[in-house]
């Protein structure tokens, strides 16, 4: 699995020109899942990132975390993390997941992010075309990769 995590003033995911998932203050989560994914990877990528501290605390440090904060998290399935540029300039996604094997490690990545943080986050549309708005806080973005666990 590879996430892009941003911290952000206010996101939202947009399908067809109505809003699907809304948030304020917290983290925008772009995942991409590729074939070799498992439940292994669902469950530390969703308790790094809950755990990941780079909120501000009181001195303007990045020390807490979305879950320290009690923040928003909205989550958009983003296939296009798992493009290869190696060959020529139209990127390969042999290495992104099939529905089949996407759509239920998305939902289970979903559910174990609410487990993490004690309450539910918001999200896109699997598959759909969306339109994502986002307001980047800082701007802080993280890439983390859980097959180089970084």
């Amino acid at each position: 699995m590879r996430a892009v995590i941003q911290r952000v003033s206010k996101a939202s995911v947009s399908i067809d020109g109505k809003i699907a998932g809304n948030i304020g203050q917290g983290l925008l989560i772009l995942l991409g899942i590729e074939e070799a994914d498992t439940q292994e990877d669902v469950e530390w990528l969703s308790g790094k990132i809950s755990r990941l501290r780079i909120f501000n605390d009181n001195e303007g440090l990045m020390n807490l975390s979305v879950l320290e904060i009690n923040s928003e998290v909205l989550i958009v399935s983003q296939f296009t993390l798992h493009a290869s540029t190696k060959k020529g300039n139209r990127p390969s996604y042999i290495k992104a997941a099939k529905p089949e094997i996407a759509i239920p490690l998305y939902e289970a990545f979903i559910e174990q992010m609410e487990r993490d943080l004690g309450k539910p986050v918001q999200t896109g549309e699997f598959g759909a075309m969306m339109d994502v708005a986002l307001i980047n806080d800082g701007p802080v973005t993280i890439i983390i990769d859980t097959k180089n666990k970084e």
